[in-house]
């Protein structure tokens, strides 16, 4: 089972949602870095259920323990084993989808291609398994910040259900994106947004949206043409989160209404690099990062559990109808941001590491 992510700074997520814990083991993080519990746990905040009526009301503390890979502060080289106990699991809450396949979730194709499944709440599946992606994100974040103190990372919600939020990436205010429960951008229409998840969540429903976000400060030449772009990398990062469905970077789709003479960044010398009048490219050219600050959004669809009754089948293929219960969220982007950012310093970690590799000198020249 692909569980792994990275090439040198390498992350391995582990657990089911109902079993004992999960976690994550990060293989390929230099020696010397300062890390601590508190400052993994501040991340994990973020994400933990029960946050708001917009979150599942699960109730876990999602506390962090280090098992391996520091000591007295500090980072060794070695594999960081990070574990987090499942404080309120239910598995018996779940026992009916043992007998048949929720619609759109992956019961049936985890069925499919293993014969068996882990029926709790999805398994490997379930969006708990992210715990360990944000745990590993907190690590990357700390090892970027020794070395590459300019790199900022800020996600958001940026539209929900039909509304999109005003807010050009490069005015996001970080403080006012974590200080409401939707990590919404645009305090003009927060409240409107804020209703839409509240009426999807008063109806059994669910709704999705868009996670943008902004990356400052990113030095050049972070990417490995030509299958390890950077973008491409970031695209996978994206899409393998649960409930992802779309990924863009740059002016991604709407840019093919542009023509070349208006899509083109033209350069221009400041100081000793060049840099560019417009970011239509969102800080990547050819794969590898050109300094400018790289921007990209993540499409996430609702979420597949609903109280609403929907048309099944069982494992013996008998047509039933089916109603979620459980605690699930009505909407999974103010949860989605933090992991959007995790495996945003995921991505940029191992690039940064395969560039010193490659040209520890090239790494010198900073971002904006």
């Amino acid at each position: 089972m692909a569980s792994s992510f990275g090439v040198v700074f390498r992350v391995t997520t582990w657990g089911e949602s109902h079993g004992p814990g999960v976690g994550v083991v990060i293989d390929g993080c230099p020696p010397g870095i300062t890390l601590s519990e508190e400052r993994i746990q501040r991340e994990l905040d973020r994400r933990r259920p029960g946050q708001s009526r917009l979150t599942s009301p699960r109730k876990e503390t999602d506390r962090c323990q280090i098992l391996s890979g520091v000591w007295e502060g500090k980072t060794l080289g070695t594999p960081i084993l990070i574990w987090v106990a499942n404080e309120d699991a239910r598995p018996e809450a779940y026992a009916l989808l043992a007998h048949l396949y929720r619609p759109s979730h992956a019961d049936y194709t985890y069925q499919a291609k293993y014969g068996i499944r882990d029926w709790r709440g999805g398994g490997r599946a379930s969006a708990r398994e992210t715990v360990g992606r944000v745990a590993a994100g907190a690590v990357a974040a700390s090892f970027l910040g020794e070395v590459c103190p300019s790199l900022r990372v800020t996600a958001f919600v940026s539209s929900v259900g039909p509304l999109d939020a005003s807010v050009p990436c490069e005015k996001v205010d970080p403080e006012l994106v974590e200080a409401n429960p939707l990590r919404w951008a645009d305090p003009k229409t927060l409240q409107e947004a804020l209703a839409l998840v509240e009426q999807a969540r008063k109806e059994g429903d669910s709704v999705g949206g868009i996670i943008s976000c902004v990356v400052r400060g990113v030095p050049p030449g972070l990417g490995e043409p030509v299958f390890d772009k950077l973008d491409a990398d970031l695209a996978k990062a994206m899409l393998s989160l649960p409930a992802s469905k779309g990924f863009e970077v740059g002016s991604g789709f709407a840019g093919t209404r542009m023509r070349g003479s208006e899509h083109n960044d033209p350069f221009y010398q400041e100081g000793d690099r060049p840099r560019t009048r417009t970011n239509h490219s969102g800080g990547i050219q050819g794969g590898i990062s050109n300094g400018e600050e790289i921007y990209f959004r993540v499409a996430f669809k609702p979420v597949a559990t609903i109280a609403k009754p929907q048309k099944t089948v069982t494992v013996e293929g008998q047509e039933v109808e089916f109603q979620g219960r459980g605690r699930h969220d009505p909407c999974v982007l103010p949860r989605a941001v933090p992991i959007v950012e995790a495996m945003t310093w995921i991505v940029l970690a191992d690039h940064w590491l395969r560039q010193r590799a490659l040209r520890p000198e090239s790494l010198l020249q900073g971002g904006r």
